[in-house]
């Protein structure tokens, strides 16, 4: 059966898409939990780098509840649980004697505590995370097996984290060619698609002040441009609903110091389009103010 068959059946599949964006991610929990206040549920999830984690954590954890654990986990974190900086690492990264900047332990050791046990292809809600083949340059859609290799997979940020080798592949961040994965959502079945922006750092007063903060934040703003072009592509081709983002929006993706800040602007403003309507238009606009 058709989309449309299934739409006018009644018959919707919705998916929510969760994007990457580092510590942007809270964005995403704020968003989450408007929707879930409004008792909106997707039928299956897609996320990419931290959106993988969301994503993964709300297919294993449905419901307000799941929400409300994940914003004590958002919360509760500082950026060594995530961006541990090692000086030596480091300079052996930058003359060329390691592929990456920063060790993965701390990340796979705050995923195992979170995710142990959960299995793609198991989760109550159909969980998918997207990675990229280091060596093909391939979109891959993880879908089954353990949820931390997976979203270790996803969050392998380039020459920030190692590349993770899984099912034969060297895999890393997602986010490298699909940060924001509607496609992957569409060739899923969805017919209902929300996708959950983390936005970027926009109206900035100054740069960012390390190396690990302008690297996320380039990387943000090269991959945001992505998501203005799938909007255009699939608006007709499904029920395309974008959560605005956030802006201004000042705060590094590698700050983690202000996740109950943007949670609760995320959660407002979320609250403030859905009670204007405004997911019916299916359109990319920033809230302001």
């Amino acid at each position: 059966m058709s989309g449309d068959a299934r739409r006018q059946n009644g018959q919707v599949k919705t998916a929510f898409v969760f994007a990457g964006g580092g510590s942007l991610g809270a964005v995403e929990v704020g968003m989450l939990a408007a929707l879930a206040g409004e008792s909106i549920q997707p039928d299956l999830v897609v996320g990419t780098s931290v959106g993988a984690v969301n994503g993964v954590w709300h297919a294993a954890h449905p419901g307000p509840e799941g929400v409300r654990t994940l914003t004590d986990l958002w919360t509760s974190l500082s950026r060594k649980d995530v961006f541990p900086i090692r000086p030596v690492r480091g300079l052996l990264g930058v003359v060329g004697l390691s592929d990456h900047l920063v060790p993965s332990t701390a990340l796979r050791r705050l995923l195992r505590t979170h995710l142990s046990g959960v299995t793609l292809g198991n989760t109550p809600t159909p969980a998918h995370v997207g990675a990229t083949d280091v060596l093909s340059g391939e979109e891959v859609v993880l879908s089954e097996g353990d949820a931390v290799d997976a979203v270790m997979a996803s969050t392998a940020i380039p020459a920030v984290f190692p590349p993770v080798p899984l099912g034969g592949r060297y895999l890393m961040d997602g986010g490298a060619v699909n940060n924001n994965p509607v496609s992957h959502a569409v060739a899923l079945g969805a017919d209902r698609v929300w996708v959950l922006p983390t936005g970027y750092a926009c109206d900035l007063e100054e740069p960012p002040r390390s190396a690990l903060g302008m690297a996320l934040h380039a990387l943000t703003l090269l991959v945001n441009h992505r998501l203005a072009v799938d909007v255009e592509r699939y608006r007709d081709e499904v029920d395309l609903r974008v959560v605005p983002p956030l802006c201004p929006l000042s705060v590094s993706p590698a700050d983690f110091s202000r996740s109950r800040e943007l949670i609760d602007a995320a959660h407002r403003s979320t609250q403030r389009w859905l009670a204007a309507g405004r997911p019916e238009r299916g359109l990319l606009h920033p809230v302001t103010g």
